[in-house]
């Protein structure tokens, strides 16, 4: 960690290096930019074009390929930058799959080299995660062989992501690229992208070859700055003789007998020496380290930062590595290797050790090239020299896992290495011992997603999964999906039930394929299901967008009525539509057009009605689910492409009996569960509501529907509360600039990214160099995400990830995904500050599932400090800091982003965040005042410090804890049940709480069994029929909670399903104006008086005559345990007398509760009697 004299003065006026570094980032010609690996993938065809201009060519560039990621940006990306790639005459057409993409671009090669060409030639650029160089492996097989034009050349991105954190299959196509015959590159970071990238270009024209640059997810996710001088690269030609004459390859696809056998012989014996000789040429590989060094490292890529932070870690820094005794080659190609450099760096060398992820690729060749040569130096990878194990080849190799081995092969050749010191340090820390897991935070469906309702199966059902967003199945339970049997490859959809229904008792399949997949392969699935004769439907979840990747439209994307003519004319028996609006789902195949036999157009609501349907129908049948991806829809609502609906739903918590009932019908992460005074109960979180509406499928009156005025307040809610930044004292410096590593964690989809990316801005701003990693994989589906920054004065070589004990801030957008043990291990107990939020974020399984609860506030807290306990940590609740200063917790990443940097816990200033906030564009004054509340928090909480301790031994002196929290909880509920029924009903009550803590007091001397019994009494009497729904909407604190939340003047309606509407067969909600429902809930109310009486109509149902019967069983169990009462049992009969806490919900929601209510009551009360017959009798007498 740097030292803080090397901060800029943090009160002190930013001025700005640049006006607009979003638009120089691709502009700027001279210099250095901050680029991600993406963006400068973006840069390298601009850059190329600009290259090729200065030397007089006129060359157009064309981009195919399809998104994936580490690439799954990349079209995105380009797509916004169409202006400028149209002035640098670069197409771009996203492509309908990659081999396609393959043979588009071995079309620009054939043009290229044609009479006929535009200008002077056409570089060609095809991009494809690791499957997609799979699958495309034929075509660019035919197209490497075909070769490259002189004034053209192919670059393939090839995109491994080595660890599967968003694909299905863990990647490292080096071997691939090298058996079709391709050079391949290497980048390390972003710069190496653009050099690299050039050179790639370079070489291809040279050599005739496709030039393939692999591109892990580390790199592409990675930034840092950037150099962009145009005469950093300046290609060399290497000589170009072979045997007296000079080599040109002639670009053909005339691949037969006898020009394919010339084809093949120049790719092995000119065209691939030929990308030896332009290594060579222009020093792609290079050597650092110690000229006199007897041991060596090769590495590649990433890898090589993962090296270099392995050593500086080890004590072998930037500034010791010449005398260190080790020697590196960072390897810019790695396939073929170039024997110069090979030779020169093995010179004196007794040892190498290959540092490379997966199987061993560099190892091999280098032992293959070196193999029989005089004073070969040994090669260690794989294994060491026993034979063991020495670098694994799966998962992927961070600085952390490789730094011990280094160490060791130091020592082994100079006894007075600093690894010796490190080592010893290390065996002497202290070793963490492994924590018990928690709730994790997986990826889930985004609020109001298609797919919540769409991968919902009949009971029993077999489901195939797939490439998308509806692959999350496999991590929800089967009884809401089905039973899964896995995911297949892109396009494979489905195949293998062609295997596996003749040897199973299972006899229908329902596959799930989205639209993309459909369009890039799928419909060949679907063609050969037909053929081969199951029993299949094809659940098409058509939600108009590639929303894994980004949003895409689908390349050759067709409408519904389109795609429905398609599947018939493939020959599936039955095609049904269904959608949120058949009407208009109707409407899309013609007003005047009849729909064919086959043909049915249905309700969302049917789904399983439909799936049932198609099950039985033999051969292969389709389901439509046709629903827009709901957070491409909210994209659009915000842009104004479309209205957003007025409505707005609000869940009344007194009436909400926390069932989970809306949960399950809609699967909505906005569908929170939340704790109050009255237990757990159910919320919308309305900024994260995409506005589906599902859930009012619920079975519970507690819904509201709101109508906000059309002046709904800003984001901040009164002037008054807007801060200036001069009514805050600058922060005074924690931690410094030098060498400087923060941990952000949060979840997927609320702005972690963009928090990473204005720090980041914001410390450029300041002249600082920054470099950073966004881990995100699946996260972006409300998953744990993690992002690393790093900032430093000067360019620092290293890894842009954290390892182990390297971290100076951990900030904690979310403390589940903060108290993570994969998280915790960056944190040093004498070196990491700690700024985390404690507000509760429901997980996925919390929406659905009511006994899945967020672990304890504290001891997550507890986790975390126990990993780093320092005393400037800071542990906030940030939604309820934000609660009345701003409409809602969307502000809450950038409060807390204020609260670290007030604190002096980020080298950045408060203007240069200000300015890079601004920079962002979006909400830029609400971000603003965010930002400055989170600053206030902490001089706020400075000035309480002071009379805290005071204030604590005044309390403490005066409340008695125990008694003081039974008697509030008495008094509450007492006043409730008596404006529930009456003063005898609250007396009935009274006295039975008052049984029960007698007896406790004389069995155990405490009162924690009657607190719950008070708790659950009172849940249980008053229960929720007519009348006391009637009272609980009249409650004036709903109206309140309405008008905060959706301002003055908002209009709402009760959405109702009595239930004797439903014995008269209305089998929906009926929406009630509050203006004229409140005086019916009046007079509901006002009737309370017949509850339980012969004139009691609504008390005639099952569900009420059960509640009623409830009430008589819970006494009576009540009072026959604590006649029973002793310290051996008590667990038991405090879990007797918690049960009432799981009956919950209304109508057949709570007939199935009280079953289990019943079920586990007997049980209970048998265990109870059995022991009771099994204990002897024993005198006592009190002494």
């Amino acid at each position: 960690m740097g030292a803080v004299q090397n901060v800029p003065a943090l009160g002190s006026t930013v001025v700005p290096r640049r006006d607009n570094p979003t638009e120089e980032r691709y502009d700027l010609q001279d210099g250095a930019v901050q680029l991600s690996g993406l963006q400068a993938l973006v840069r390298l065809p601009l850059d190329q074009r600009r290259l090729d201009q200065r030397r007089g060519l006129d060359t157009g560039i064309f981009i195919s390929g399809y998104e994936g990621s580490p690439l799954a940006g990349l079209d995105l990306q380009l797509t916004r930058q169409s202006a400028r790639l149209d002035d640098h005459r670069v197409v771009f057409r996203p492509a309908v799959n990659e081999e396609l993409a393959a043979s588009a671009v071995q079309g620009s090669q054939i043009a290229s080299a044609s009479p006929q060409r535009v200008g002077d030639g056409v570089v060609g650029i095809w991009y494809g995660k690791a499957p997609g160089l799979d699958r495309a492996t034929d075509a660019i097989r035919h197209g490497n062989l075909g070769g490259t034009d002189g004034n053209g050349g192919v670059l393939a991105l090839v995109g491994d992501d080595s660890i599967a954190k968003s694909s299905t299959v863990p990647s490292s196509s080096e071997p691939a690229i090298a058996e079709l015959g391709m050079p391949c590159v290497v980048p390390a970071d972003p710069q190496d992208i653009l050099d690299l990238g050039l050179h790639a270009i370079a070489m291809s024209r040279i050599c005739g070859l496709w030039v393939a640059m692999k591109l892990s997810t580390n790199v592409v996710d990675g930034s840092n700055e950037v150099a962009v001088d145009p005469h950093r690269i300046l290609p060399v030609a290497p000589d170009r003789t072979f045997d007296g004459r000079e080599f040109e390859h002639k670009v053909t696809a005339d691949l037969l007998q006898p020009t394919l056998g010339q084809l093949e012989s120049t790719q092995v014996r000119q065209r691939l020496e030929l990308a030896r000789r332009y290594a060579s040429a222009n020093r792609l590989d290079r050597i650092i380290g110690d000229p006199d060094a007897k041991i060596g490292v090769v590495c590649a890529g990433a890898t090589y930062l993962e090296v270099r932070e392995a050593l500086s870690i080890i004590g072998v820094d930037a500034a010791t590595i010449s005398t260190s005794g080790l020697r590196v080659l960072k390897l810019g190609m790695v396939h073929p290797l170039e024997p110069g450099i090979i030779a020169e760096f093995t010179s004196g060398l007794t040892e190498i050790l290959v540092i490379e992820e997966k199987k061993a690729f560099i190892e091999l060749a280098l032992k293959n090239l070196l193999y029989g040569t005089p004073n070969a130096p040994r090669i260690l990878g794989k294994s060491d020299a026993e034979g063991g194990e020495l670098l694994r080849g799966d998962s992927d190799l961070p600085a952390d896992y490789i730094a011990p081995r280094l160490a060791h092969a130091l020592i082994r050749h100079r006894a007075d290495s600093p690894a010796r010191r490190w080592l010893d340090q290390r065996q002497s820390a202290r070793r963490a011992p492994k924590m018990l897991p928690i709730l994790q935070r997986t990826p889930y469906f985004c609020s109001g997603c298609p797919h919540n309702s769409s991968t919902r199966v009949p009971d029993g059902a077999l489901v195939g999964g797939g490439i998308g967003c509806h692959g999350l199945i496999t991590l929800q339970p089967p009884e809401r999906v089905g039973s899964s049997i896995g995911l297949s490859a892109m396009g494979a959809e489905g195949a293998a039930w062609t295997g596996m229904s003749p040897f199973v008792t299972q006899e229908h399949l329902f596959q799930n394929l989205g639209d993309g997949t459909y369009h890039h392969s799928g419909s060949l699935a679907i063609r050969a299901a037909i053929a081969s004769g199951v029993n299949i439907t094809y659940k098409i979840l058509y939600n108009d967008t590639v929303a894994m990747t980004g949003g895409q439209d689908a390349v050759g994307k067709l409408r519904v009525p389109q795609l429905v003519d398609e599947l018939l004319a493939e020959g599936v028996n039955k095609v049904v539509v269904t959608s949120d609006s058949p009407k208009d789902s109707r409407h899309a195949f013609g007003r005047t057009r009849r729909l064919p036999g086959k043909v049915s157009i249905r309700h969302r609501d049917d789904l399983i009605e439909v799936q049932e349907e198609l099950a039985e129908i033999s051969g292969v049948t389709v389901l439509i689910h046709e629903q827009e991806c709901a957070t491409e829809l909210r994209r659009k609502r915000k842009r104004g492409l479309i209205e957003a609906p007025v409505q707005r739903i609000f869940i009344n918590e007194r009436v909400c009996e926390g069932c989970g009932d809306c949960g399950d019908k809609s699967n909505c992460l906005s569908v929170q569960p939340v704790d109050t005074e009255f237990g757990r109960k159910t919320q919308i979180h309305q900024s994260s509501c995409n506005l589906d509406f599902s859930c009012i499928k619920g079975d519970c009156p507690s819904f509201v529907e709101v109508r906000p005025r059309a002046s709904k307040r800003t984001p901040f809610t009164s002037a008054t509360q807007q801060l200036k930044d001069s009514d805050l004292p600058a922060p005074i410096p924690v931690v410094g600039a030098d060498d400087f590593s923060m941990r952000i964690t949060g979840v997927g989809g609320t702005g972690v990214v963009t928090v990473a990316q204005v720090i980041g801005a914001a410390a450029t701003h300041m002249g600082l160099k920054v470099t950073g990693l966004d881990q995100l994989g699946l996260a972006q589906k409300g998953g744990a995400v993690v992002s690393d920054v790093r900032i430093s004065s000067t360019q620092r070589p290293g890894s842009n990830r954290i390892g182990a004990g390297g971290c100076d801030l951990y900030l904690g957008f979310d403390s589940l995904v903060a108290a993570t043990q994969s998280n915790l291990e960056v944190i040093a107990p004498q070196r990491t500050y700690t700024v985390v939020s404690t507000s509760a974020t429901p997980t996925g399984a919390m929406v659905t599932d009511i006994r899945a609860q967020f672990p304890p506030t504290q001891d997550l807290i507890d986790r975390i400090e126990w990993a780093g306990t320092r005393p400037e940590n800071i542990f906030v609740d940030v939604r309820t800091q934000l609660r009345k200063p701003f409409d809602g917790d969307q502000f809450a990443n950038v409060f807390l982003l204020g609260t670290a940097v007030q604190a002096g816990l980020l080298p950045v200033t408060p203007a240069a965040v200000e300015w890079a906030l601004r920079l962002n564009g979006v909400q830029v004054e609400a971000n603003h005042q965010a930002f400055r509340q989170g600053r206030r928090y902490v001089v706020d909480q400075a000035r309480k410090d002071t009379a805290r301790v005071a204030a604590a031994a005044d309390t403490a002196a005066i409340v008695d804890c125990d008694s003081g929290s039974l008697r509030n909880l008495l008094v509450r509920n007492l006043s409730e049940l008596i404006a529930y029924q009456n003063n005898a009903y609250a007396r009935r009550y009274a006295e039975a709480v008052e049984r029960m803590r007698a007896a406790e007091m004389l069995a155990l001397g405490s009162s924690t069994v009657t607190t719950e019994y008070a708790r659950q009494l009172y849940k249980v009497m008053a229960y929720k029929d007519e009348y006391e729904v009637g009272r609980l909407h009249l409650d004036p604190h709903l109206e309140q909670r309405i008008r905060e939340e959706f301002g003055d003047g908002a209009q709402y309606s009760f959405l109702l399903h009595p239930p004797v509407f439903r014995v008269m067969g209305l089998d929906r909600k009926i929406k009630l104006d509050a203006r004229w429902a409140k005086a019916a809930f009046r007079l509901l109310y006002a009737l309370r008086i017949l509850r339980g009486t012969p004139l009691d109509v609504f008390g005639l149902g099952k569900v009420r005559r059960a509640e009623r019967a409830l009430i008589t069983d819970y006494l009576q169990a009540a009072d026959e345990a604590a006649a029973r009462l002793s310290p051996e049992n008590a667990d038991l009969i405090r879990e007797l007398i918690s049960l009432p806490e799981w009956v919950r919900g209304y109508e057949e929601i709570k007939m199935r509760s009280l079953q289990t209510y019943y079920t586990r009551r007997t049980a209970i009360i048998e265990r109870l009697t059995a022991d009771a017959a099994n204990t002897p009798t024993t005198s006592t007498s009190n002494t």
